[in-house]
C-alpha cells in the first residue's frame, strides 16, 4: 500500500511539472487588440482593448507574445474590456495585434505549500490515508435510514469518509445542503468546496434557503467567502461578505464601491477614446484600490472566524490562511470529479469528517503538461484513485460509495440515452419527470419533441481550424444553432445553452450574440460556451453543436478520445426539457467506429426517428432573425440588391474549382467603381459574399465543379463581428 509520504511526494512532483510546463507554453491565450504604451519606467506599461471580459487577477503573472517578441509581466488591470500590463520588454509605442497568456500556476505553489503543511502533522497525514484508502467496512447503523439525507447525515457521522455519487438531476445539492444544515443546526463547523464559484454558489443558496425556512438563520453563521458572486445568490446577500461589511464598515464599504465604479467609468472612456491622462489615473487609482482592499480583507478574516458554515472555492481555500489553518467537524467537497487529486486530499485533511461528491462520469480534472506524474494525478479524480471505480467494472459498489439513483432533471426521452449508455442503467427516472417537463416539450422549435437530432449531412464543407488557436469552428452550424435558440426564446424558453466542444466556436457564438442579440439576452438566461462551463448548470432548451464535419478528414479528440463519453454526458444532461443535437450525420458514420458515445448518440437518435434534416428547415423556422434571414438558395434576388447597394467593398469566397456564372458576373461589373471587389480563391472551402464588412450571405454562389455541395437554402447574416472574424482567418 502506499505511503502518506508517497502520495505527498508524487504530487508535489506533479504539481512542479504543471508550473514548469505553465510557465514555459502558457495555457490561456486571449487575443488583445490596439495595445498603447503607456509608460517606461523601468517596466514597460501598456493599454489593450480585449474582445471579452477577461477576468485575471491584478498581480497575476502574465505573458505577451506578438509575433516573434516575447516578454513575461504581470496584469495591472482587468476589469471591463481592457487590460493594463506591466512587461519586461519594450514593443513599441502601438501594437496592432498580440496575445496574451495568463494561466494561475500561483494557486498550484501555493497548494504545493499546504501539502508541506500536511507532512508535518500526524493527524492530517492519517486523514489523507483513509481518503485513498477508504476502508471496506461501514459504520453507520443500516437499518435506521428514512431518505437520501438521512442516509448521508449518519454515513458522515459515522464513517471519516463518504463518497457520493451525483448523477445529474439525482438531486446532489438537495442532498448535500440539508446534510450540511443537519451540522450547522448541531452546532459543528462545516467548510464546503467546490472548483467552481457557480457550484459553490448553487449549494450555499440551497442551504441558507433551507435553514431560513426552518427558522434557524442567523446572520454571520453562513458565511459565502471570496469569489464574484453571481445572480445565484442575489436572494441571499445576506450570507455574502460584501453585505456583512456594508452593515458593520459602512464607510470603507461606501470607499470600494466609489473606486470600482470610477474603475469602471475610466475603463468605459479608455475604450471609446484613450488618452494618456485618464490611463495614469487609471494606474492611480488601482494602488488606491488595492490599499482599501487590503482593509476589507481585514474585515473579512473577522467574518471567517465567526462564521459556522464557509463556502469558498478548493483554490481560494489553498490560499487564504484565514480558511485553511482552521479545523472543520466536516469539510463537503462537491462536483470533486473537476478537482485534482491532491486538492481532495488537502481539503480532506482540514476536517474530521469528509464528504467527496461528484460525478466521475462527467469532466475529469484539467492538466496541460505530458508528464506521467500530471497524467497520473492531475488528470484523473479522486474516486478513481481511492478506487471507487474499479469496484464498479466488477459490478459492485463499494462500501463506502453512496449513490444517488433517481434522476428528476430530464424528460425521459433524453435521459433514456444517458440512463443506459453512460450510467448502465443504474440510474433511472423518477415518475414526476413524465410531466414535469411537457411545457418546454410542447414549445417550438420541434414543438412536442423533446430529442431531436438536427442532421446537416450534404450541407457543404464547413468545417475549419481558427487560424490563431487551430481550434475547429463551423459557421453553417452556427448560424442553424442561432436559429434555434431564437426560435426557442420565442416560444418562451427562460434558459438556453449552447455548448460545443471547440473553443473557436464557442467564442464565435458568444461574439454574435453579444453584436445582436443582446436585448433578448436582458429577459432570457442565454450562455454560449464549452461543456466545462456548463457542468453543474441545467437549462430548459439545450443545444449541443459538434462541429465537425467535411473537409476534416477525422474527428477531433475531444468527440473521440478518452473523455469524450464525459464531455458528451454534459451536454446533454445539463438539459430539462430539449435537447438538440446540431451534427453531420453523414461524417460521423463514416469516420466514428460504433463504440464511441457520439456515434451511439446519433445512431439511437436515428433509430428512434429523432433526425431532423437540412431539407425541413422550412417547415421549422417560424421566428426569423432581424439580423439573419433563410432564404432558398436559388432566389437570388436579395443577394443582388445587396451587390448593387455596396458601399465600399465586395468580398466573395470561392472553393477550389467553382466559378461564377455569367448572371453574377454581370452584377458585379454593374457595381459601382468606388467599391472595392476581392475575389478569395482557395482559402476557405465554403462560398460567401460579404459586403462592406458588415452583411456575410452564406451558401452563395452555389455555381461550381461537380461535387460541391449545396446547402439548399442561403442565409443573410448582418454582423459586422462575424465578418470581422472571417476576414482575419485570411
Amino acid at each position: 500500500m502506499t505511503t502518506t509520504k508517497t502520495y505527498i511526494k508524487e504530487w508535489q512532483q506533479a504539481l512542479h511539472q504543471e508550473i514548469n510546463y505553465l510557465k514555459k507554453f502558457g495555457g490561456s491565450r486571449y487575443s488583445v487588440t490596439n495595445g498603447r504604451l503607456l509608460s517606461n519606467d523601468g517596466t514597460y506599461s501598456y493599454y489593450f482593448d480585449t474582445a471579452f471580459l477577461l477576468k485575471i487577477p491584478v498581480g497575476s503573472s502574465i505573458k505577451l507574445e506578438w509575433g516573434t517578441m516575447k516578454s513575461t509581466g504581470r496584469m495591472l488591470s482587468s476589469e471591463g474590456r481592457g487590460v493594463i500590463l506591466a512587461i519586461e520588454q519594450n514593443f513599441g509605442d502601438l501594437i496592432q495585434d498580440a496575445f496574451l497568456l495568463h494561466d494561475p500556476w500561483e494557486l498550484l505553489e501555493q497548494l504545493i505549500e499546504r501539502l508541506d503543511e500536511i507532512k508535518k502533522s500526524k493527524q492530517k497525514r492519517l486523514r489523507v490515508k483513509r481518503l485513498m484508502n477508504p476502508s471496506m467496512e461501514t459504520k453507520h447503523p443500516v437499518a435506521k435510514i428514512k431518505s437520501n439525507v438521512h442516509e448521508l447525515v449518519l454515513r458522515s457521522k459515522y464513517n471519516p469518509v463518504t463518497f457520493v455519487w451525483g448523477p445529474p438531476g439525482t438531486g446532489k445539492t438537495y442532498t448535500l445542503a440539508r446534510t450540511a444544515a443537519n451540522k450547522y443546526i448541531q452546532n459543528k463547523k462545516v467548510l464546503i468546496l467546490s472548483h467552481s464559484n457557480q457550484a459553490v454558489d448553487v449549494l450555499m443558496g440551497e442551504l441558507t434557503d433551507f435553514i431560513k425556512k426552518k427558522k434557524r438563520f442567523q446572520e454571520g453563521d453562513v458565511l459565502r467567502y471570496g469569489g464574484n458572486i453571481g445572480d445565484t445568490l442575489s436572494t441571499h446577500q445576506e450570507i455574502t461578505t460584501n453585505l456583512l461589511i456594508e452593515k458593520q464598515d459602512p464607510l470603507l464599504a461606501k470607499d470600494r464601491d466609489r473606486l470600482m465604479e470610477d474603475r469602471r467609468h475610466l475603463k468605459q472612456d479608455l475604450a471609446h477614446s484613450f488618452s494618456k491622462r485618464d490611463s495614469d489615473h487609471l494606474l492611480e487609482l488601482e494602488i488606491k484600490i488595492a490599499r482599501v482592499l487590503e482593509k476589507v480583507r481585514e474585515k473579512e478574516v473577522e467574518l471567517v472566524k465567526d462564521a459556522l458554515i464557509i463556502g469558498t472555492t478548493l483554490a481560494k481555500a489553498a490560499s487564504d490562511s484565514a480558511v485553511y489553518e482552521r479545523e472543520y467537524d466536516v469539510v463537503i467537497i462537491d462536483e470533486a470529479s473537476m478537482a485534482y487529486v491532491p486538492q481532495a486530499a488537502f481539503a480532506g485533511a482540514l476536517g474530521k469528517r469528509v464528504i467527496i461528491c461528484g460525478d466521475f462520469k462527467q469532466l475529469p480534472p484539467i492538466a496541460s503538461s505530458r508528464d506521467i506524474f500530471v497524467a497520473k494525478w492531475l488528470k484523473e479524480d479522486v474516486f478513481h484513485h481511492a478506487g471507487m471505480v474499479d469496484w464498479l467494472h466488477e459490478g459492485k459498489l463499494h462500501p463506502q460509495l453512496f449513490l444517488l439513483k433517481e434522476q428528476r432533471r430530464m424528460h425521459p426521452d433524453i435521459s433514456e440515452f444517458t440512463n443506459r449508455y453512460i450510467y448502465q442503467s443504474l440510474v433511472g427516472d423518477h415518475e414526476s419527470v413524465n410531466k414535469s417537463r411537457n411545457k418546454i416539450v410542447s414549445q417550438t422549435p420541434f414543438k412536442d419533441h423533446a430529442a431531436v437530432l438536427l442532421d446537416t449531412s450534404f450541407t457543404g464543407l464547413h468545417c475549419m481550424n481558427d487560424k490563431s488557436t487551430n481550434s475547429r469552428f463551423n459557421l453553417w452550424q452556427l448560424l442553424l444553432s442561432f436559429q434555434l435558440m431564437n426560435e426557442a426564446y420565442a416560444s418562451g424558453a427562460k434558459s438556453i445553452g449552447y455548448v460545443t466542444p471547440y473553443r473557436a466556436q464557442a467564442n464565435l457564438m458568444e461574439l454574435l450574440l453579444e453584436e445582436i442579440y443582446e436585448k433578448e439576452r436582458s429577459h432570457a438566461d442565454i450562455i454560449a460556451a464549452t461543456v466545462h462551463r456548463f457542468q453543474g448548470s441545467e437549462r430548459d432548451v439545450m443545444i449541443f453543436d459538434t462541429v465537425d464535419c467535411d473537409p476534416q478528414d477525422r474527428v477531433g479528440m475531444l468527440l473521440i478520445g478518452k473523455d469524450s463519453e464525459r464531455l458528451i454526458n454534459v451536454a446533454i444532461t445539463r438539459t430539462k426539457g430539449k435537447f438538440i443535437h446540431v451534427s453531420n450525420r453523414n461524417f460521423i458514420e463514416k469516420h466514428i467506429y460504433q463504440g464511441k458515445t457520439l456515434r451511439q448518440l446519433v445512431d439511437h437518435q436515428v433509430r428512434n426517428k429523432q433526425g431532423v434534416t437540412t431539407k425541413d428547415i422550412g417547415s421549422w423556422i417560424r421566428n426569423q432573425h432581424s439580423k439573419l434571414r433563410w432564404i432558398h438558395a436559388r432566389k437570388l434576388e436579395g443577394v443582388f440588391q445587396d451587390l448593387q447597394s455596396a458601399k465600399s467593398s465586395i468580398t466573395i469566397s470561392l472553393p477550389m474549382g467553382t466559378n461564377l456564372q455569367e448572371e453574377w458576373k454581370k452584377q458585379l461589373l454593374n457595381k459601382e467603381k468606388r467599391v472595392k471587389l476581392t475575389i478569395i480563391s482557395d482559402r476557405f472551402p465554403f462560398p460567401f459574399v460579404m459586403i462592406d464588412e458588415k452583411v456575410l450571405w452564406l451558401g452563395l454562389p452555389l455555381e461550381g465543379a461537380r461535387g460541391v455541395q449545396s446547402p439548399y437554402v442561403a442565409a443573410r447574416l448582418s454582423s459586422s463581428q462575424v465578418c470581422e472574424y472571417l476576414l482575419k482567418q485570411i
